[in-house]
């Protein structure tokens, strides 16, 4: 099968997790810009990458560009998505994939028009346990959904200097770990949310710390998500239903899931996938879609959590200086 050719945008930690991926997968990876061409050159020569950019703008403009992967941080995602599809490039873009759903549906409607790929770097929404609790929630082992609950709590060393705790690039726990928490609840939920009640406690630079959020959509199935950044919280989620319920721990790269059935109280355990390959995952689902043209359930997702994400802070009030 012909190879596609990547471009990165972003030389961090989470775009060298991506590089060993794309090479796994793809078997290697066309192009790579940072905000240095020095940069640059040196994750060519780490990934053995092709082309190294120092202007994102001439990597974009490529004509051999595929798909360009976005590695830069929230408050960047945005410009970098509007000029990649305006260019008719395909997208993989890293969570949270927008700040809010204006930027996303105003790119959205461009790639619609154009034929593009948007994908978001949501780790659970590829991996393949997921893929099977699904089938097994839609052919009803544990009966009518009725609750999600979903924790993250992350420890965020004090550093008000850290992009974590920085208005000005997007941070707070809702967009850096709640998306997770929200994906999670919408992937198991029949339709979207249209009450959404939160609210909040702040950091002393202003992005939220802790919050509590509660979901419920027209079908009365609810989700409770309970998110910090300053306390450590097991990863958890657990989907419940008239007949039993799934928890699933470490959930957002997931290989493994435990069933109880509420009627005699016998538990099963499911496996699928394997949390190293996580990234892989991702990957392989892109390129599928890239050359099926597919993807439109993943981004209908994507879309219904950043509109919940969306409510979210007109609730608190909250919005980041650039908006």
């Amino acid at each position: 099968m012909e190879k596609l050719n990547w471009g990165i945008l972003g030389t961090g930690w989470i775009a060298h997790e991506m590089g060993e991926a794309l090479n796994a997968v793809n078997g290697e990876i066309y192009a790579v810009c940072d905000t240095t061409l020095e940069g640059a050159q040196k994750y060519a020569a780490e990934f053995g990458v092709k082309k190294a950019y120092g202007s994102a703008d001439e990597m974009i403009a490529d004509d051999n560009v595929d798909i360009v992967y976005i590695a830069t941080p929230h408050n960047l995602h945005y410009q970098f998505l509007l000029k990649s599809v305006k260019a008719g490039k395909h997208v993989f873009c890293e969570k949270s994939i927008t700040v809010n759903s204006r930027q996303l549906e105003e790119c959205v409607a461009i790639a619609e028009e154009k034929g593009l790929v948007i994908c978001d770097g949501m780790t659970l929404l590829h991996m393949p346990l997921y893929k099977k609790l699904k089938q097994m929630v839609n052919d009803g082992a544990i009966g009518k959904v009725k609750m999600v609950q979903v924790n993250f709590g992350s420890c965020k060393e004090y550093d008000v200097k850290n992009r974590f705790f920085s208005k000005e690039l997007a941070g707070g726990a809702l967009l850096d770990i709640g998306v997770y928490a929200t994906t999670f609840a919408r992937y198991f939920m029949s339709s979207k949310p249209d009450v959404v009640l939160t609210t909040a406690n702040y950091f002393e630079t202003g992005v939220d710390e802790t919050s509590g959020i509660l979901m419920k959509n027209p079908d009365g199935e609810m989700a409770v998500m309970a998110l910090t950044m300053r306390a450590k919280q097991p990863k958890r989620g657990v989907v419940a239903g008239e007949k039993g319920f799934i928890e699933v721990c470490e959930y957002p790269r997931a290989a493994k899931a435990t069933i109880t059935y509420t009627e005699d109280g016998h538990t099963e355990v499911i496996e699928a996938g394997e949390s190293a390959k996580a990234l892989q995952y991702e990957v392989q689902d892109m390129q599928d879609y890239v050359r099926n043209h597919g993807g439109q359930e993943n981004l209908r997702i994507v879309r219904d959590v950043m509109e919940t994400l969306t409510a979210v802070r007109n609730q608190w009030g909250m919005v980041y200086p650039f908006e």
